[in-house]
This record gives C-alpha cells, structure tokens and sequence, in this order.
C-alpha cells in the first residue's frame, strides 16, 4: 500500500501441509491482486500448518531436508518455527547435513560469522554501534531470528562447517550421523518418541512447513 500501488502485483501462495507420516500435501492455491488472496490463504495455513502441542517437550530433534537447506540462513527455520514449543532450558537438536555454510551472499556470511546468533538487545547494540550491520538490516533481523534468547540449547549438527564454525556463532555442534543413529530419524512420523537411551522427545520432519507452540 506504502510503496507499491502502481505496480501489477500478483500474489501467487500455496498452502502445503506436513502430515505425520511426513508426507506432503497441498491444501491451497491462492492466485489474484488483491490483500483478500494473501489473507485467504493465512487462513488456510493457519488451520493446518500450526500445531499446538499439549505438553511442552524437554527436547526437540528436527531434519532439515539436504537438497532444500544448505545454509543456516534458511536452516534456521528450525529455530523460529519451534521456539514457542520449547520450554525454558530444553533443547533443539538440528540435524541439517546439507548446511555448507552461514549467509546466502559471501557478505552475509561473513557478518554472520562476525556477529553470531545473539540475544536480541545484544544484536539490537550491534546495529546500534556498526555501521556495517546498520547497512545490512536483514542480516541484523536474520541474527535475532536465529537465537534462542538463552531459553534453551541449540545442537546444530551440519554437513560441512566445522565444530569451530558453529560454537563460534553461539549455538552447541554434535555430528549428524551419530544423531540419526540416536534418534531413529529414518521413517519416523511426527510426534513423541524415545532415543536409543529412551529418553522421550518430539519430531519434526521438516520444520519449514509449520508453526508449532505449547498449549500451556
């Protein structure tokens, strides 16, 4: 409305829905020109791609499908869609063996790499003091969505950046083979489950496809 009324906008949304079994379904089609479209197709998605969880799990374990996440500037999805589920000193466990690296552009990358995944009044201070960030306030936005504002661990397990790489940015590294051995993760439907220690946990196939918060 600000900035684009003389431009042919056309939105064109889908709705896909994630079933337990992993499988994926196509719910919507939305197409037209006008905000009814985009808000039609909110509240489609709102029905089936948010899932509200009776009890707050201790520990979340998510893959983030290879071909589609390669860096955690998408990867990351599996933080900001999750944080609402996970309670206060719980754990995202990110099986992500496609993750090569941080930003989509080498200048992302590099800021990502300087700054890390802060709490949001620290990236806040940040922009407020460099330049560079003040520059590139997506990137500064892309780092608080990746934090976990000290409320819970964040175990990324990549493909390719190093144990360094990751503990440098703020988040804990674990190796990703070892992990699927741990949780079973092949086939497995979305919900609670136990590890090979039998410790309960909850799975999320492809946390890009939903939004899921406690009920409490």
């Amino acid at each position: 409305d600000r900035y684009c009324q003389n431009l042919p906008i056309i939105h064109v949304l889908t709705v896909v829905e994630s079933l337990a079994d992993g499988q994926k379904v196509v719910r919507g089609l939305f197409v037209g020109d006008t905000h009814e479209v985009f808000f039609a197709a909110g509240e489609l998605s709102a029905q089936v791609n948010c899932f509200v969880i009776d009890k707050t799990p201790k520990t979340v374990v998510v893959t983030m499908n290879p071909s589609k996440y390669k860096r955690t500037w998408i990867a990351n999805k599996a933080i900001y869609r999750t944080r609402m589920l996970i309670g206060d000193g719980g754990r995202l466990v990110i099986i992500a063996p496609g993750v090569k690296s941080f930003g989509e552009s080498s200048a992302v990358d590099g800021l990502i790499r300087k700054y890390g995944y802060r709490s949001t009044p620290q990236v806040l201070e940040f922009v407020e003091k460099n330049e560079e960030l003040q520059a590139n306030l997506g990137a500064a936005a892309h780092l608080i969505h990746g934090t976990s504002e000290g409320r819970f661990e964040v175990v990324y397990a990549p493909g390719e950046l190093t144990r360094a790489e990751i503990q440098s940015v703020g988040y804990e590294y674990a190796d990703w083979r070892e992990l699927l051995q741990r949780y079973n993760c092949d086939g497995l439907s979305n919900g609670w489950h136990r590890d090979t220690l039998g410790e309960e946990f909850y799975f999320i196939s492809d946390p890009g496809l939903g939004l899921w918060m406690r009920a409490e």
